[in-house]
């Protein structure tokens, strides 16, 4: 049956809308003809029927039934391990819903399915696809085909010159735009190899052992747990949240890190203080684990098509994340419904208070405990090349940045001040 309702428009004009619940469920089947599942569609419906509550104040089409009925697919969906996912077969990632916004520019959908291809991390996506907008809401989505290199030279100078950006996010932004014509566009833009921002050579901020006993004692739980492992086992922050159950060796004292930075997995220490508050968090994670298994989901996010080789592993508990978020999240890229790691500003908000309450008078962040690791192990007289190997870089270059911080770099250096002062007994 037909109904209206009566509306006040931007310019203060009543409109009547027609309301019609044959052309609702016809335009929710057209959606499953497109082969979206029943969670979107279960969604749209869910918006119109709140749409009509809040905004109407009223229902003039009552979709409760449909609802109910889009619940149940759902979740046998969920169950299926579909949960999300369009029904049209298609293998292409641009069929599942959440994945690819239609609204987007067709250039930055295939941006995104070319990154997604080469399994970049999804903070990776985010970063890219926003130089990769701004850089097109300059100078026009529509002139794509006759931008280049002059055009990427002088966007990359505007935000040095104008903006003040750093090197690092000015580098983030090259690559970016590299990515975008190189690879989407296919296009080859030789000289721009050449005009990368030059890092400052800028030392690691490293706390004393004094300031990192301090820094813990203002910490505790799950905070302190992970300060522990940054700073015992020299741990990145995302390393920390993205460690697996199966992941943690518990008889052997050591931590596997997979896919660390440049993708590369490495074995690092498993400091013994921590063991007790480890197993017993990795106990939370359990506990969690089997809630969401009992409620229908338990499924976490497996990388490089893991999931699809191992098709039970997404369920099993040796897969989850030992730090798990306290809440569920949908992925935005398949759709389905999953517990993630914690995210990484729960740890920074929690050091910088801790900070400041053991009067640091230091600009700290989580990674500060990763240069104090390696700093203190050097100062301790262990082989540079080992602490490279517990860091995972890839160039003993990198760690050596460390010896500059040490009190003692490389060799007893005492300071010529120090030692005239020694000899003469009577500098004041």
């Amino acid at each position: 049956m037909d109904r209206t309702v009566s509306t006040v428009s931007a310019q203060g004009k009543h409109e009547t809308l027609s309301i019609d619940r044959d052309k609702g469920v016809e335009f929710l089947g057209s959606l499953k003809k497109r082969g979206q599942g029943a969670w979107v569609r279960l969604q749209l419906a869910r918006a119109i029927d709140s749409y009509q509550s809040v905004v109407w104040q009223h229902k003039p089409i009552d979709l409760s039934d449909i609802i109910q009925k889009l619940t149940e697919l759902a979740g046998k969906e969920r169950q299926s391990g579909t949960y999300g996912r369009s029904n049209s077969g298609a293998g292409d990632s641009a069929a599942m819903p959440g994945l690819l916004d239609p609204s987007e520019p067709e250039i930055i959908q295939q941006f995104r399915r070319e990154i997604r291809m080469r399994h970049y991390s999804i903070g990776t996506e985010s970063a890219y696809v926003g130089w990769a907008m701004r850089f097109l809401r300059v100078y026009g989505v529509s002139q794509i085909q006759a931008l280049g290199e002059p055009q990427i030279k002088e966007y990359l100078s505007s935000l040095a010159v104008d903006r003040n950006v750093s090197a690092s996010t000015q580098n983030q932004a090259f690559s970016a735009l590299l990515f975008l014509f190189r690879v989407v566009l296919k296009r080859e833009l030789g000289f721009l190899d050449a005009v990368r921002a030059k890092n400052s050579d800028r030392l690691p901020v490293v706390l004393s052992r004094g300031e990192v006993q301090r820094l813990m004692e203002q910490l505790g739980g799950r905070d302190l747990l992970m300060a522990q492992l940054l700073y015992g086992a020299g741990l990145r922050l995302m390393e920390c949240l993205r460690l697996r159950v199966k992941d943690i060796e518990f008889d052997t004292g050591q931590i596997l890190v997979r896919e660390g930075k440049g993708r590369k997995d490495r074995v690092t220490v498993l400091p013994a203080h921590a063991v007790d508050a480890l197993r017993l968090q990795v106990d939370v994670s359990r506990e969690l684990h089997q809630r969401d298994l009992a409620e229908g989901y338990g499924q976490v996010w497996l990388p490089d098509a893991l999931a699809e080789k191992y098709p039970n592993a997404p369920r099993e508990f040796a897969w989850q994340f030992v730090f798990p978020a306290t809440k569920r999240s949908r992925d935005p890229r398949s759709g389905a419904w999953r517990r993630h790691h914690l995210h990484e500003s729960v740890l920074a908000e929690g050091v910088k208070r801790a900070s400041v309450r053991a009067g640091i008078e230091k600009n700290i962040s989580p990674h500060c405990l990763r240069h104090s690791f390696a700093t203190h192990l050097l100062e301790d007289g262990y082989d540079i090349r080992t602490v490279q190997e517990l860091l995972g870089h890839a160039d003993v270059s990198t760690t050596m940045i460390y010896t500059h911080v040490l009190n003692r770099p490389g060799i007893a250096v005492r300071s010529p001040l120090d030692r005239l002062a020694m000899a003469d007994g009577t500098m004041g």
